[in-house]
């Protein structure tokens, strides 16, 4: 994208620019993109943007901007641009090593801290941690908690550990390089996931900023299942009596899930919607 250099842009002028370009790429929230690129460039949350809408920005803030805005265009997700994203309150560094956080995902972490005692010491499990925005909202939650963060992915364990010590957690949360259960031991109060659940066809056809993002993290088989499969086939070794399941889900696999754990011996609990009021979080307890 291209700013005139013949006179100083303002911040307005360069939203209201931006915005349009971004549009025209086919972006979803065009003007919130811009808003946020512009913040991240200059510093700013979005309301001081706004209190300085008229200031002109220099050569080197417009020049920086062209280039986070033109990225954009190309569909790179904010998050990579900006290197963060917000979640459960705490900013979380991402790069293209993991999946960007979502907000649904926070009812995971809801559940958890509604399911346990406080102040007691809990253990969990956080299968395909990612960039440990699970673990790492549960550890700032409750100093009680004591986390073992799993992933397959050598390059998201070191995101995760590197968000641990800059959110200085990292004496609650032991990560394990491992294919789900395979180099776990021990048992657990609560066992979570946020796993890969997009069918391996659909991901094909998603949006170019899915397709940025690691298809590790998003591609589920066939059918979405394959690692809701796994997980409740072998939860029931790892965890204590009663243990909990906790699971996020794509909108339409909760029957699908639940049946899933119910066949491999769980107790549903709950299959909890999210903001758009679509099933998200599946709870399963193991008592026998």
């Amino acid at each position: 994208m291209t700013f005139t250099m013949t006179k100083q842009h303002t911040i307005g002028e360069l939203i209201n620019l931006s915005a349009g370009y971004l549009e025209g790429k086919g972006c979803s929230s065009a003007r919130l993109d811009a808003e946020l690129l512009l913040g991240h460039v200059l510093g700013l949350d979005r309301l001081d943007l706004y209190l300085n809408f008229d200031k002109p920005l220099n050569d080197k803030e417009v020049e920086q901007y062209r280039q986070f805005i033109g990225r954009r265009g190309q569909r790179i997700p904010v998050a990579y641009l900006t290197g963060e994203r917000e979640f459960y309150a705490l900013r979380i560094q991402v790069n293209e090593h993991v999946l960007i956080p979502r907000p649904e995902t926070e009812f995971v972490v809801d559940k958890i801290v509604e399911l346990v005692e406080p102040n007691q010491l809990t253990k969990v499990l956080d299968l395909g941690t990612g960039s440990g925005a699970i673990a790492l909202a549960l550890a700032c939650q409750d100093p009680y908690f004591q986390i073992t963060a799993v992933d397959i992915s050598p390059s998201a364990l070191q995101v995760a550990e590197a968000n641990a010590k800059r959110l200085e957690v990292d004496n609650q949360v032991d990560f394990l390089c491992s294919d789900l259960f395979g180099k776990v031991t021990g048992t657990y109060a609560v066992i979570c996931s946020n796993p890969p659940y997009i069918k391996s066809e659909e991901l094909q056809q998603a949006s170019p900023e899915i397709g940025v993002e690691p298809a590790l993290a998003l591609d589920g088989g066939p059918d979405g299942l394959a690692f809701y499969r796994r997980i409740v086939n072998q939860a029931a070794s790892f965890l204590e009596q009663p243990g909990f399941v906790v699971l996020e889900i794509g909108w339409d696999q909760g029957a699908k899930v639940r049946a899933l754990g119910e066949e491999a011996g769980f107790t549903w609990l709950e299959t909890m919607k999210d903001y758009a009021g679509q099933d998200r979080v599946v709870v399963f307890q193991w008592a026998q």
